[in-house]
């Protein structure tokens, strides 16, 4: 929503407000529907560079790494990934100002939320920094991002009586148990691949990669519920010159 008018010649300012919910589905979104065409494009366009591995066995879709590392595809998850990363930053710095607020000097809330600010930062320039940084650093940056901030809202739960809150803190367990799970099958089935060159388990562990990704999206959607009164303003005015 945009304000702003001249009144009797002082111009008043601009003022854009935006809600936090439009701000948290367009961050989530940006990179999901990025990551939904690159896998598109590379399993129509591009499917036997995006799907063949050492193992020379059939496979039937491509790894993360592997649809976003082919052109077009690098060019839409940089576009996609650029765009989000500074709503992404905002919403961080958000949930530090929250966690400093409610728990103060309290510990040890009071340093676990500076380490989730670090690791949510780190885990937004992994994405960033993608090329040069492993998927496996960002998903381990990412998992204590979401571990930190489990035991936060354990302890905001604890205190508060906002059904809110309530929900907010059981959703991002059920994310965060999702993310690990799905980890672990990742993991396991990229280490069948390697170690018996098995038709189909390449495969598995791009299903099981997506699905990291995607409950990782679902974790950071619950900002919706903890924020959802909340708006964002951009304000933007010019001082007046008397001559």
């Amino acid at each position: 929503m945009l304000q702003g008018s001249n009144i009797l010649g002082h111009e008043r300012p601009l003022v854009i407000r935006i809600s936090f919910t439009t701000c948290v589905l367009t961050t989530v979104c940006l990179p999901l529907l990025g990551l939904i065409a690159c896998v598109f494009i590379s399993s129509v366009f591009h499917f036997e560079d995006s799907t063949g591995t050492h193992c020379q066995v059939p496979n039937y879709l491509p790894s993360i790494s592997a649809s976003i590392s082919l052109s077009p595809e690098c060019h839409i998850w940089r576009f996609c990934i650029g765009l989000h990363s500074a709503p992404r930053f905002l919403v961080a710095f958000t949930y530090f100002k929250f966690y400093k607020t409610r728990f103060a000097s309290k510990f040890p809330e009071s340093p676990l939320s500076c380490l989730n600010l670090a690791f949510s930062i780190s885990e937004n320039l992994g994405l960033l920094l993608l090329t040069y940084v492993s998927s496996s650093e960002t998903y381990c940056g990412s998992l204590i991002y979401m571990l930190i901030t489990c035991r936060l809202w354990k302890s905001i739960k604890k205190y508060s009586l906002s059904p809110e809150d309530a929900k907010s803190h059981h959703w991002k367990v059920r994310f965060l148990l999702l993310n690990i799970s799905f980890l672990a099958f990742a993991g396991f089935f990229y280490w069948k691949h390697n170690m018996y060159c098995e038709s189909g388990s390449y495969t598995l562990f791009a299903v099981f990669e997506y699905l990291v990704v995607f409950s990782n999206m679902a974790f950071h959607l619950t900002a919706v519920w903890d924020f959802k009164s909340q708006e964002v303003m951009v304000i933007s005015s010019s001082e007046d010159k008397n001559f």
